[in-house]
């Protein structure tokens, strides 16, 4: 009976088409969440100066190890970036790539980004492995789309979402506040909005009670 029940499920899902049709005429897709992690990026400051120092923070950080990065020392007549030296070789592998964003948590210079981008396959090895030349934004701002890469609207904007919340660790005090530096194409782009109402009563809270121990000190 059991291999006869096992069956009978399997009869009751025919005809029943839960697969979402696959969009081919270009139209719009399916949202994104504004934190979602896609296809990384490499930026460049306003100027057109790479935001990369070739640290390797990043590489050291990932947990898959698909990373690859290389650093070099700024030639003095044309630098690269602002600081010593720059990413000289860049390179991720995608087939190891799981997008957990822990190398954009670990970039000190918010070189490295993810966009909203997620349609992207491969027919080989090679393709698989971005170069530093694929990764870099282009002399406009805007990543650079590959043959293989399905791009829409809005796959390039809310890079990294969700380091870009509103405050540090939650702190409702640098809601608004931008802690992150202008890209060469979109300027500063907008902190994530909105805190939590608990935080920001617990905030308000705090304030009035150093506002109170102010007071009581200056009176004493």
């Amino acid at each position: 009976m059991g291999l006869l029940e096992g069956f009978g499920i399997t009869l009751k899902q025919i005809g029943n088409v839960v697969t979402v049709p696959y969009d081919k005429d270009g139209g719009p897709k399916r949202p994104k969440p504004e934190r979602f992690h896609g296809r990384h990026v490499l930026n460049r400051y306003e100027d057109g100066m790479e935001k990369c120092i070739g640290c390797e923070l990043c590489a050291g950080v990932c947990p898959a190890k698909c990373i690859y990065v290389r650093g070099k020392d700024n030639p003095p007549d044309a630098p690269v970036s602002p600081g010593e030296r720059f990413g000289f070789v860049y390179e991720i592998n995608y087939l190891r790539c799981i997008h957990c964003d822990l190398c954009v948590e670990a970039c000190p210079t918010e070189a490295i980004t993810e966009s909203k981008l997620f349609e992207f396959s491969f027919t080989n090895r090679q393709d698989a492995i971005y170069t530093r030349e694929e990764l870099i934004v282009d002399d406009s701002g805007k990543p650079k789309q590959l043959p293989w890469e399905d791009w829409r609207e809005g796959d390039d904007e809310h890079t990294s979402a969700w380091m870009r919340a509103t405050a540090p660790g939650g702190d409702p005090h640098y809601e608004g506040k931008p802690l992150w530096s202008g890209e060469l194409g979109y300027g500063v782009r907008a902190p994530e909005g909105g805190q939590p109402a608990e935080a920001a009563a617990k905030a308000a809270a705090l304030d009035e009670a150093a506002h109170d121990d102010h007071d009581a000190g200056a009176h004493h």
